[in-house]
């Protein structure tokens, strides 16, 4: 079996001959089709790109030619990306015209290194929602409930059930306010937001030209700095790259004293906590913090942001069809923020510029910030019928995420336990704007003291390795 393994092993088999691309990919594709209809992870499944890039990867090999470590790696592509030759409905209910099939460089990158690409995932319409809903389309089910169809997370709602079901190693989302980290801790995966501007938005359609940035989900930290650093290498950054740095002596984790730690649900915060004091038994340093940005950056989250009028200007001018028939609560999101004026949108860019600023002075005295991922278990759909029931727990799911993009901070998630209703928790590391390599490089140190999540917190329910 090769999908269960890691991928730096997966990938030294593959250039030692005792396993092949076209084995992966099939081994990739049964795990899909025995959980697919259950589960949902993607709307549209690319057999057929899926076989010719595995047969080319296979050819390859046999005449030496190593393209990469992402070479004959199945991966899932959220459908935000452009991929040559496959529909993009950007969780809309049609697809989007055939120039936004454009790939980007991350797509580039898969494409250049023949990774098999397993399909286009799920995602909330135009990638607006922390929740993973959509009204045109099945929403993705978070497998880590066998009984009650709950939430995966979102926007990239299919990303992380892609990994936990086995149809992929690596998964392509976004993040604008928590796209990627909360579908990866609520699935209990690792998921990377790189610092701002660090990876270019080329070939992805956009929500917010200020925060959009894409992003890795991965089962381990290793998993996804081998392909973090793949993409580094596509955009030719080789120094001071992801890999990079290394640890010369234990570290000093700020943990805020508020705001990230109130009104969390039942055994949220037990985990983190645990996983923390672990941290320090190993010889890391816990420091109380003040972190009054979080909390000022966050009223302008609550008040709209600025992504709901980015999104609007984005699509009156280049899809002017598609705002008619708008997912309700995006529809309602989006309409509410876009009623601020040039005046306020400016202003409240300037504020979190400030506190940006600000928040990287805490960087002198700590090396990294934890958290809990998030503050809220993933609701069931049956709670989430109305506006009125949506529109708490979504900004409730996205407000410890959504500091490190309106901060600009580079952040990690990683699974640390389970909560009260058995479901997956995650440790949120945010280092500072910029030091991504040595982002990686803490949360390798943690991961080696408490473990990868399959270690930490075993399987979902049937999903357990065969």
């Amino acid at each position: 079996m090769g999908m269960n393994q890691p991928l730096r092993e997966i990938a030294r088999r593959l250039r030692a001959g005792s396993l092949t691309a076209a084995a992966l990919r099939r081994e990739a594709a049964a795990n899909l089709e025995s959980s697919e209809a259950r589960l949902g992870a993607y709307k549209t499944v690319t057999v057929e790109v899926a076989e010719a890039a595995a047969a080319r990867a296979d050819a390859a090999f046999a005449r030496g030619q190593d393209r990469g470590v992402l070479q004959g790696i199945p991966v899932s592509v959220k459908d935000i990306y452009g991929v040559p030759g496959v529909p993009i409905f950007a969780g809309s209910p049609r697809e989007l015209p055939a120039r936004w099939q454009a790939p980007g460089p991350l797509v580039a990158c898969l494409l250049a290194q023949d990774a098999v690409v397993m399909g286009k995932t799920h995602t909330v319409e135009f990638a607006f929602g922390a929740l993973g809903l959509n009204d045109h389309w099945p929403t993705p089910r978070n497998p880590w409930d066998a009984a009650v169809a709950r939430v995966p997370g979102g926007s990239s709602s299919g990303a992380g059930v892609s990994l936990c079901q086995g149809s992929a190693l690596i998964a392509l989302g976004s993040d604008t306010s928590g796209s990627v980290r909360i579908p990866a801790a609520l699935t209990g995966n690792v998921g990377y937001k790189p610092t701002i501007g660090r990876w270019s938005t080329a070939g992805i359609t956009p929500l917010s030209l200020i925060f959009d940035t894409p992003g890795v989900l991965a089962r381990t930290v290793d998993d996804a700095m081998l392909a973090a650093a793949e993409m580094e290498r596509h955009f030719g950054r080789t120094q001071a790259g992801i890999g990079g740095a290394s640890l010369s002596s234990a570290l000093r984790i700020g943990i805020p004293e508020s705001f990230f730690w109130d009104d969390c649900d039942a055994g949220i915060s037990e985990p983190v906590r645990g996983a923390l004091a672990e941290l320090e038994r190993a010889g890391h340093r816990l420091v109380p913090l003040r972190f009054p940005e979080a909390a000022l950056a966050f009223e302008i989250f609550k008040a709209g942001g600025t992504a709901g009028a980015e999104l609007l200007a984005f699509l009156r001018h280049e899809l002017p069809e598609w705002v008619e028939t708008l997912d309700r609560n995006v529809s309602a999101r989006m309409n509410a923020a876009a009623e601020v004026s040039a005046v306020e949108f400016l202003g409240r860019r300037m504020s979190l510029e400030r506190w940006s600023r600000e928040a990287r002075a805490h960087f002198e005295h700590v090396d990294v910030i934890a958290t809990p991922t998030t503050a809220q278990s993933p609701p069931a759909f049956t709670e989430l019928s109305s506006w009125e029931d949506y529109r708490p727990r979504n900004l409730k799911m996205a407000r410890n995420t959504s500091i490190a993009n309106l901060l600009q901070l580079a952040a990690i998630t990683l699974p640390v336990g389970l909560d009260a209703l058995r479901l997956p928790v995650g440790l949120q590391v945010m280092a500072s704007h910029g030091r991504d390599d040595f982002l990686f490089a803490a949360a390798g140190a943690f991961e080696a003291v408490l473990g990868t999540g399959s270690q930490r917190i075993g399987f979902p329910p049937g999903l357990a390795p065969r």
